[in-house]
């Protein structure tokens, strides 16, 4: 193999270990974001969960009240009723039966009132048996990663400081200057570095190369780059047996 075409090879190396650095540096990004962004949907789940139990309460405070005062004024009726017999004039007899008919009246409304609470509270025991499935399912979810995050994040390290060492590793046997040419792109454009020219196409911007440039990277004596993007570019054919540079 030339030195042209060793070098190349070492280089698709080394951009096959950032690679999985680069995949593992985003995943020690996204996975606090992942609990984060969950922490969120389950406040807002939660506070949700608490307006409706709140107002749950509300209304069933509103019946304990209206169901006393209606056994409350039924009682007044019945012991108002028990006393009619003994009421010594006409006028007081009318009085009584005005009272009697505005309390069983009031407790007409109670009643109706009661109704609408009743069907009030069914439609929101409804809603909340609807959200306590999802409230608990967010919860559970929520709880197991976080209680996995840190060892994830730990791992992670764990395998980003390998990756580490496998990147010096391969780093150390590419020349110098086509190293530093290498880091300099690296630093400048997004992933990949080194792409294949493929019928001449560069990979990296879909581009094609200019004519000669593409003769001179057929003949395989230095490495160059794709005219558009900059990135480092070697012909497909070059490896076409050999799947380490691809």
């Amino acid at each position: 193999m030339s030195l042209y075409l060793k070098q190349i090879e070492q280089l698709v190396a080394l951009q096959k270990v950032d690679n999985e650095i680069l995949a593992i540096r985003k995943d020690l990004e996204q996975a606090p974001k992942e609990v984060e962004a969950l922490m969120g949907r389950f406040n807002a789940l939660e506070t949700q969960r608490n307006h409706l139990l709140d107002k749950i309460e509300h209304l069933r405070e509103q019946e304990r009240r209206i169901v006393t005062e209606i056994e409350d004024d039924s009682l007044r009726v019945k012991k108002s009723k028990s006393k009619l017999m003994l009421v010594g004039n006409t006028k007081e007899y009318h009085a009584m039966m005005r009272e009697m008919d505005n309390l069983e009246k009031v407790n007409r409304l109670r009643e109706e009132e009661k109704i609408t609470l009743i069907e009030e509270l069914q439609r929101q025991n409804e809603a909340i048996a609807q959200l306590e499935e999802t409230y608990t399912e967010v919860k559970k979810d929520l709880e197991a990663k976080q209680a996995t995050l840190q060892a994830r994040l730990e791992e992670a390290e764990k395998e980003l400081a390998k990756l580490d060492k496998k990147r010096a590793a391969a780093g150390s046997v590419v020349p110098a200057p086509v190293l530093a040419r290498y880091e300099f792109i690296r630093e400048r454009l997004d992933h990949p570095v080194i792409v294949p020219v493929v019928d001449g196409i560069c990979s990296g911007c879909h581009i094609a190369i200019p004519p000669q440039s593409f003769i001179d990277l057929q003949k395989g004596t230095q490495i160059l780059s794709c005219t558009n993007c900059q990135r480092l570019i070697y012909w497909c054919e070059h490896f076409c047996d050999d799947t380490s540079a691809e």
